[in-house]
């Protein structure tokens, strides 16, 4: 699972539509810890009059009815940051210091610094490009 303090820097960068399976993390110090899936059957997407909110149906363990969208960090999962690095994507090499990602621009072909999980090579990757391709503000 990509770290939450990568999924935290991505949030702001990616636009997301949440699906069955999606996992996020609520940025709350009482809950922060946990991980939630989307599901039908425990934690629903509920979009209405244009607000997305995830509902927590049969949740017990918190006094937690429903949170905004926009207030939950995304936990992407490998095969998604690897769909979203896209066709700026080369190659993952496994090393012995960790896996790194190598992407080819924009500009010039860069590797991440070795990471002990694929997906966190491909999050600081997608990071990269992301950031590399924003225009300059003055």
């Amino acid at each position: 699972m990509i770290s939450r303090d990568l999924a935290a820097a991505l949030a702001p960068l990616l636009p997301w539509t949440p699906h069955n399976g999606d996992q996020f993390y609520i940025p709350r110090e009482e809950i922060a810890e946990s991980v939630f899936t989307v599901s039908d059957m425990v934690v629903e997407r509920v979009t209405l009059q244009g607000e997305t909110r995830f509902h927590f149906n049969g949740t017990v363990e918190w006094a937690l009815d429903s949170v905004e969208a926009d207030l939950v960090v995304w936990l992407p999962r490998e095969e998604q940051l690897r769909e979203l690095v896209g066709t700026w994507f080369l190659s993952l090499d496994a090393t012995p210091e960790g896996f790194v990602v190598t992407v080819s621009g924009p500009g010039r072909a860069h590797h991440t610094d070795p990471e002990p999980e694929a997906a966190d090579a491909y999050g600081r990757a997608l990071l990269y490009v992301l950031t590399a391709a924003a225009p300059a503000t003055a």
